[in-house]
Parts: C-alpha cells; structure tokens; sequence
C-alpha cells in the first residue's frame, strides 16, 4: 500500500527550507572561511574572508539572509517509490512554498516571468525541481 501525502504539507516544510538556506551557511562553509582567512597572504583579501564569516553568524543569529540571493532558487527531492501524492500538483506546491518563503522571509526576489520582457514575477518563482525516485516510502527535500 502505497504511503499517501498531501502536496499542501509541502509547502511550510519548502518556505522554512527556502529561509534557511539563506539565514544559515552551514559550519563547514563557515569554518572554511575562517581557514582561508588565516592563510590569505593579501590584508584585503584576508578581511574581506573575515567580513563574510562575521555575515554569517550575524545573518544565522538575527535570521536574516546572509547573501541576497541573485538566482534560482533549486529544490532537490528524493521521493520513495511507495510514495502517492494527494492534491495540487507536485510543482505547484513546491513554486508556492518558495513564494511563501521568499516573501515571508522578505528575501530578495530576482526572477523574471520572460527573459525579453525582464518582468520580475516578485516570489522567486519558478523555482527548479528536481526530482529522483529511490526505494521505499520516504521524501527528502533538499533546497539551494
């Protein structure tokens, strides 16, 4: 028997992973930073690396983006072949989950509807979905 989920419960899970990928670079990245700083021979190159570690922890400590986003916004699922799903489209409960992300985080919004017309649809959206069958009953999502 297949394991049945709602597309609709996706969407707080997706706006809270769109927010996150933005508020909080992840310790290795940051640790990284901190490494690359000590060995920088520049005293320019050496701050900036500085300036973007203490981003950072300010952007994960107050929740607030640590790089305005310029681009896409990618969404990663791995989905359990066992898995139904119930509901709005698959792409359209993602698309809303960053919308609801991005406004509700007040997070930098940069993507056209038309490249010719260059209007901003104002939500990041569409968002890139890619997707994966694996083995059981299981969904990970994963966000960029």
């Amino acid at each position: 028997m297949p394991r049945i989920i709602e597309t609709e419960s996706l969407i707080p899970v997706v706006a809270a992973l769109a927010q996150e990928a933005c508020y909080e670079l992840r310790d290795v990245y940051v640790d990284s930073l901190r490494k690359a700083a000590e060995r920088e021979a520049s005293p320019y190159g050496a701050e900036i690396l500085r300036v973007l570690v203490k981003n950072a922890e300010y952007a994960k400590k107050e929740r607030m983006p640590c790089c305005q986003d310029t681009g896409f916004c990618v969404v990663f699922m791995e989905i359990g072949q066992e898995v139904s799903w119930k509901g709005r489209g698959l792409f359209d409960a993602v698309n809303e989950g960053v919308r609801r992300g991005y406004i509700q985080g007040y997070l930098r919004k940069s993507i056209v509807t038309d490249p010719f017309t260059r209007l901003n649809s104002n939500d990041n959206t569409p968002a890139v979905l890619h997707t994966e069958i694996t083995e059981g009953d299981k969904v990970v999502i994963k966000l960029m």
